[in-house]
């Protein structure tokens, strides 16, 4: 019999989704399963890209160019402006979903064996898409002790090799919520000049930042223009994760040729997607308003509802809408199985992501888990009492 690949073997299961068997079975008993473990928002869409989905007058759905849709490409241009963004719709390659922007940009760039240093916590394909390339991601650990700010410069100096060839950031982070200052993207720049490397940088969440300090683009970073790869998605901004539609934006135009032929090979992006995402781009500032300011109410909410449970702590995170839990637990991993397997208060349990899935480093994130706050608050005050009963119960607490 054959045997599979070893990049098979070595390629990691989701944390977000691993647990999804033992969710499926926790519902097949009867039991309400309360999903904090996955960014899917329960928002709706906006109406302009339902409406334009509803009225497709097409008589043939057809392959789009391999960039895709040129109309869609100049919408997404001018909705950068607004963040003083300067890129025009021949930076933009749009994408099947951020993840195969992401994909495509460690194709493009790098060989098999090449390193890419991460801070972690970080999100946990970006491991799988590395792997897909070949590639390696070294990591440069952050702590929940520091709210998972940027680690020293020092300790990313000292990861660089003949083989690193970039740095991936995400900001605002998955799965922390961390908001880059402009400082710490100062510091960043400064390395990716100093050695002549890619800066990564997934920008997903930047419509949801929670602080008085600005939103730093990787392309507000004078001196390393053709450096710069960002990562973008529709996903998250406009809750229509399924359309799967991202886009990768570079100046440097030798990665665009590159990333082109990986476009071509998979000829187009999804064409149902880029129309909805195109007129989803068009939707209302009352709408992105309220999208915001719900997210703004959930975190307060879900924040002071963890940090009132004993022996539970999270950071306020600024941006995004995760953050990372450290539990009275001795495993979470154990912790979230035990959750959904054996619990439920009320009829209730909570399905959350073992943090341990977000770190590379063995140990790290033992006691923590990620929580996605994309419930209506009533949800979430259900989590809330759910989880606190499962800890007072769980076999395997640690002292507070």
């Amino acid at each position: 019999m054959p045997t599979i690949s070893e990049r098979g073997q070595i390629m990691p299961a989701s944390p977000i989704r691993k647990l999804v068997p033992l969710a499926r079975e926790a519902e097949q008993r009867g039991v309400e399963v309360i999903r904090l473990n996955i960014g899917q928002p329960d928002l709706p869409t906006p109406q302009e890209g339902l409406d334009a989905l509803k009225k497709i007058d097409r008589k043939i759905l057809e392959y789009s160019p391999s960039e895709g849709l040129l109309s869609l490409r100049n919408k997404l241009a001018d909705y950068y402006h607004r963040f003083n963004i300067d890129v025009t719709a021949d930076d933009i390659i749009v994408t099947t979903g951020g993840s195969e922007a992401v994909l495509f940009a460690f194709m493009a760039c790098l060989d098999p064996g090449d390193e890419i240093i991460v801070p972690e916590p970080a999100y946990a394909n970006y491991m799988a898409f590395a792997i897909s390339a070949g590639a390696k991601i070294v990591t440069v650990p952050s702590t929940i002790d520091q709210g998972f700010a940027l680690p020293p410069v020092a300790d990313f100096e000292k990861l660089i090799t003949p083989r690193t060839k970039g740095i991936l950031i995400c900001n605002p982070n998955n799965p922390t919520g961390y908001l880059y200052t402009q400082k710490e993207m100062n510091q960043i720049r400064d390395i990716v000049r100093k050695y002549d490397l890619f800066l990564f940088s997934d920008e997903v969440y930047r419509e949801f930042t929670y602080t008085g300090a600005p939103y730093i683009s990787a392309f507000h970073l004078p001196g390393i223009e053709d450096q710069v790869v960002l990562i973008d998605s529709v996903s998250k901004r406009y809750s229509e994760c399924g359309i799967r539609i991202g886009a990768l934006i570079t100046k440097n135009a030798e990665l665009k040729k590159n990333v082109m032929k990986f476009c071509q090979a998979r000829l187009s992006p999804p064409l149902l997607g880029q129309i909805v995402a195109e007129a989803s781009i068009d939707a209302s500032s009352e709408y992105m308003l309220m999208t915001y300011n719900e997210y703004v109410e959930r975190r307060k909410y879900l924040i002071d509802g963890l940090n009132r449970i004993p022996g539970c702590y999270s950071p306020i995170p600024m941006g995004a809408f995760y953050t990372v839990v450290s539990l009275p637990v001795d495993d979470a991993d154990r912790f979230c199985e035990w959750c959904l397997r054996e619990f439920e208060y009320e009829g209730a349990t909570v399905f959350m992501a073992p943090a341990s899935g977000f770190y590379m480093t063995p140990g790290m994130g033992r006691n923590e888990v990620r929580m996605a706050y994309v419930l209506k608050r009533e949800d979430l005050a259900r989590a809330l009492k759910v989880l606190a009963a499962a800890l007072k119960a769980y076999p395997g607490r640690t002292t507070e």
